[in-house]
């Protein structure tokens, strides 16, 4: 069984097996399509139409297998390898362990937001920018810039003691747990955090930058914690409206993956 841990709590060898196995992914090219999945969602994703990965119930079901499917492939290149995760309510400035030089790297420099540091960087030859939505082919990052604060332990704790899991109109103005972990209303958890990093995690090609995977699964731990707050109150809707997927519907680009069936994480991993 996977354990996915704090990234704090890594040993070098951990970190260094990890960023081996991304910047192989990449290489071998199999890493810029997880950036062309997302990115097509995020543009078709919308309020009153089809909505699968984005404001809609099946964000977080949707990332779950998103992640799972990283990770496996991640595995392939390394069995000894799990997604860690970032928590922001702790390392919460541009100079914490996430940006170290042998894991994710710093900052961007001011002026156009190139990161130079650690693995990433443009001028190490090994992270192109190939799927875009500008002419730039660097990482980039402007941490703290877009927002100044990440969000809060307290802010958490509120979302998660939210009872209801989504609520119609089922989108970005629904009153719900989902709604306010993917920040379209209250403290705004998940959108914050996409705009404090800035760069490339602003834009539907956010998995451009590694620190996509180590958000995203932070927020998969947050519906775990959740759920196991709420054992009572399940994913909703069950029978879903047009466009909107249900417990049971297909969630693309999958044939055969459903909410319901990734419910229970701890079928494929555990969290430390």
């Amino acid at each position: 069984m996977a354990v996915r841990k704090n990234q704090v709590a890594l040993s070098a060898t951990e970190r260094r097996n990890f960023v081996g196995a991304i910047l192989e992914l990449k290489r071998q090219g199999s890493y810029d399509e997880f950036v062309t999945t997302h990115n097509a969602f995020i543009m078709s994703d919308t309020d009153e139409g089809e909505r699968t990965g984005h404001r809609s119930p099946s964000f977080l079901p949707w990332h779950r297998r998103f992640l799972l499917q990283f990770e496996q492939a991640l595995q392939d290149i390394d069995s000894s390898v799990t997604l860690p995760y970032w928590d922001w309510t702790v390392d919460r400035t541009p100079n914490s362990s996430l940006g170290a030089d042998d894991f994710l790297g710093g900052n961007g420099r001011s002026g156009d937001g190139r990161v130079t540091t650690g693995s990433f960087a443009f001028d190490g030859g090994k992270w192109p920018i190939n799927v875009r939505v500008d002419g730039r082919t660097f990482l980039r990052r402007s941490l703290g810039d877009g927002v100044s604060e990440l969000p809060t332990r307290a802010e958490v704790d509120d979302v998660l003691a939210m009872p209801t899991y989504d609520a119609p109109p089922w989108n970005s103005e629904s009153d719900s747990f989902r709604n306010y972990v993917e920040g379209w209303l209250g403290p705004n958890l998940h959108n914050r955090v996409h705009v404090w990093v800035g760069g490339q995690m602003l834009s539907g090609a956010s998995p451009n930058d590694p620190v996509f995977w180590l958000h995203h699964c932070f927020i998969d731990k947050l519906w775990a914690d959740w759920q196991e707050q709420h054992p009572s109150a399940g994913y909703v809707p069950v029978d879903a409206p047009p466009g909107v997927i249900g417990l049971r519907d297909t969630m693309k680009p999958w044939n055969d993956v459903s909410p319901q069936a990734m419910l229970d994480h701890t079928k494929f991993y555990t969290y430390r």
